[in-house]
């Protein structure tokens, strides 16, 4: 922040210095467990950062030990983050989702000495794989069971998660059907050989602290495509009628009331709470805090640990150099089991100083982030919006609340997925067809007198004569009210991983919000190109962000250089040979193109193309996301690898068939795959689709399957990615059976 736009030269002082600029500006927003919105301040921030490090220091993490972090997207979330990075260790995010074999599997294969759970459940996940784990040391609960116990509090109050009551413990919501990034290169499964053992476990040198858990026995050894959317409307409105779903000894931030971040009229006042017990400058004055053992086998809280002094957490932060590793993040590969991605301070650092230009923001703007913070996408958000003196503002942990949410908090910015996009469009179009008749001509008529005025203003000109009359028609009646969903101050959006569809892009430029695609993966450090507002081209995904290099191979594979690429994956050289060449060049797997401009346009992934029995290469995420523009479709699959033609497999939008059921008088609990209505609507989605593709990768045939893919069901990776062989595999007899009609 040496300018309030870029980093420091590493993530270990990342929030020493933005509470040095920032102060007491919020940072942090979240739900209370009591349902009111509560703020942290940057100070705040820097003060629960400084004691949860300490706290880690005391427990035995080392520099450069893997602490690996089991949790939901909440504020505990980014203390830890921030508070491993200072101790000089190495984060390893894990989905929550992650089944148990992946689970053992991240943990063992990043040799993690010390794993930071949600709560009691997920830490039980962890403790009945010990056996699995030689290198785990610590199981640490980030909140308790729920039960009243009065160790569960976090500056007071009752701790859980940050959405309130009524979340269960350990089991949020899965994401959205959608994506966040694309896939790291190669499929190749990584080697349980070759791991990095940790170092000697031992005393920490000039680390005093109370008597506490001990260090494990032995040496901790083990196995070891963003884009983005701005608005364009200069006035804001209401919440929405459419709606879908510095020192250690310092005392800390003495709770205070400010005023509410403008969610509407009747917004509450919010506490701007203290930090988590304070760093003690000499270590003194700490309850001893049981061993797991004497506890009966519970893992301690995290804000309840013994504290080392403060001046060796600010002393292992200052020696942490740009080389050094700052996360171990594993690819939700969609073959084989997934691979560490090594990421040094340098290439986080690198990606926020090349987007630091790109993206406006700063104090008094406020990022809603419901995305998972396993995720790089999530984690590259946090940080930007903390660079820049914002405040980031946590989801209330159920998905279904997100767009009521959004109403709420009415943020500036705002990364999100396609789906969400995608759904709002779906919701608004199904209001204007059940409007009487014509009203999706209606619809469709506005959203065109939209993008005519969006491009217009573009050039920097304003609609004149009926046109002016009929876009303040359509905004009177229409976009306002969408704006109004999305809180109706949006600036800025980001939505990553799947490409999103190029109607939803021209109903939300039609609203009055811009959308800026662009692109990245893990081995990138997550960015590689980006459209931004003094460079867009609608269907590209931007150009090379300042210091990477882009260029396409004789395939037609994407190939990308700079400073945010990894230097490879984690004890898997094999891997890292086959995605970097000799002169640094990632090879990301995907397909894409140049054009003359140096915009990026990506085409597909080199693994998932479709080669016909005829010898036709078909990309099949094209159709795929044709199809799957339906209200009532939620995913759809192209079958057709040595086959004559493609075929496709369709499963059901749940809400969208429970609401055609009740209206219908029909059970909504029951399957209609079958019924001739619903076959019908997926008809003349797949016809809609054909209708955009060539001949050769039109659907030929289509079954509705009566359940979705799921992450459980080991059909989505946690990213929410298609394991194509694997469903394949499972649905085997229905496609047999499309090519036997």
């Amino acid at each position: 922040m040496r300018d309030g736009r870029h980093v420091p030269g590493t993530l270990a002082v990342f929030v020493e210095e933005a509470a040095r600029r920032y102060g007491e500006l919020p940072a942090l927003r979240f739900k209370s467990p009591g349902g009111d919105w509560t703020e942290v301040g940057y100070d705040g921030l820097r003060e629960t950062v400084r004691s949860v490090g300490c706290g880690l220091v005391a427990l035995g993490v080392r520099p450069d030990d893997r602490v690996a972090i089991l949790a939901e997207t909440r504020p505990e979330w980014t203390y830890a983050h921030f508070a491993i990075l200072a101790a000089g260790a190495v984060v390893v995010p894990v989905y929550p989702t992650a089944g148990e074999d992946e689970l053992a599997w991240v943990l063992g294969d990043s040799a993690a000495t010390v794993v930071i759970c949600e709560d009691t459940t997920q830490a039980a996940r962890v403790e009945a794989l010990r056996a699995k784990l030689p290198g785990l040391r610590h199981v640490v609960r980030i909140a308790g069971d729920g039960g009243g116990d009065a160790e569960d509090t976090v500056n007071g109050q009752a701790a859980g998660p940050a959405s309130g009551p009524g979340v269960e413990s350990g089991s949020g919501p899965e994401p959205g059907p959608a994506s966040w990034s694309g896939d790291g290169p190669g499929s190749g499964a990584a080697s349980w050989s070759g791991a990095e053992s940790a170092s000697e476990p031992g005393s920490e040198a000039g680390c005093e602290s109370a008597p506490g858990p001990a260090s494990g026995p032995g040496p901790a050894s083990g196995p070891g495509s963003a884009s983005g959317a701005g608005s364009e409307s200069g006035a804001e409105s209401g919440p929405a009628s459419v709606s879908g779903s510095v020192s250690g000894a310092e005392p800390a931030p003495a709770p205070r009331a400010v005023p509410g971040p403008g969610p509407g009229p009747g917004a509450r006042a919010v506490a701007l709470p203290g930090a988590w017990p304070q760093a003690d400058g000499d270590g003194g004055g700490v309850r001893r805090r049981e061993s797991s053992a004497e506890r009966g086998g519970t893992p301690p809280l995290l804000g309840a640990l013994p504290r080392a002094p403060l001046a060796e957490l600010l002393a292992r932060s200052a020696q942490r150099t740009g080389d050094d590793l700052c996360a171990i993040v594993y690819t939700s590969g969609t073959t084989g089991l997934p691979k560490g991605c090594r990421l040094t301070h340098g290439n986080f650092t690198a990606v926020q100083d090349a987007t630091a230009d790109l993206i406006e923001g700063g104090p008094g703007d406020t990022t809603y982030l419901y995305l998972p913070l396993a995720h790089l996408l999530a984690q590259l958000i946090q940080l930007t919006s903390l660079r820049q003196g914002g405040t980031l503002c946590y989801f209330g942990g159920r998905i279904e609340n997100v767009v009521a949410e959004l109403a709420e908090v009415r943020p500036t910015h705002l990364p999100s997925v396609p789906r969400l996009f995608e759904k709002v469009h779906a919701t608004v179009a199904s209001l204007a067809e059940s409007g009487g008749r014509g009203g999706r001509e209606r619809f469709e008529a506005a959203v065109r007198t939209g993008v005519e005025v969006a491009e217009l203003r573009a050039r920097g000109e304003e609609p004149v004569g009926p046109l002016r009359a009929a876009w303040q028609a359509a905004d009177e009646s229409l976009f306002s009210l969408v704006r109004a969903a999305f809180g109706g101050r949006l600036r800025w959006a980001l939505t990553g991983g799947a490409p999103i569809a190029p109607q939803t892009m021209d109903f939300l430029r039609a609203c009055g919000i811009r959308v800026f695609e662009g692109y990245g993966m893990t081995e990138s450090a997550g960015v590689i190109s980006l459209n931004h507002p003094g460079a867009v081209r609608y269907g590209t995904v931007g150009r090379p962000v300042p210091g990477c290099e882009v260029r396409i191979a004789e395939d037609g594979e994407v190939l990308a250089r700079g400073p945010g690429v990894f230097p490879g994956y984690h004890a898997n050289p094999a891997a890292t040979d086959q995605a970097l060449d000799p002169d640094g060049w990632l090879r990301t797997g995907d397909l894409g193109s140049l054009d003359a401009d140096g915009f990026l346009r990506i085409t597909g992934r080199k693994k998932d193309l479709i080669i016909t029995s005829g010898g036709k290469n078909l990309t099949p995420s094209l159709v795929e996301a044709a199809i799957q523009q339906s209200r009532w479709v939620s995913r759809a699959v192209m079958i057709g690898d040595a086959r004559p033609y493609p075929v496709a497999l369709i499963t059901l939008d749940a809400e969208e068939i429970a609401a055609w059921a009740r209206d219908e008088g029909l059970d909504p609990g029951r399957g209609y795959a079958g019924h001739p209505v619903v076959r019908a609507r997926c008809q003349e989605a797949v016809d809609a689709a054909n209708a955009q593709v060539a001949r050769p990768a039109r659907i030929r045939a289509f079954a509705i399957l009566d359940e979705d893919f799921t992450v459980g069901g080991g059909l989505l990776t946690p990213t929410l990615k298609l394991r194509r062989s694997a469903i394949a595999n499972r649905y085997a007899a229905e496609i047999d059976a499309l090519y036997e009609r």
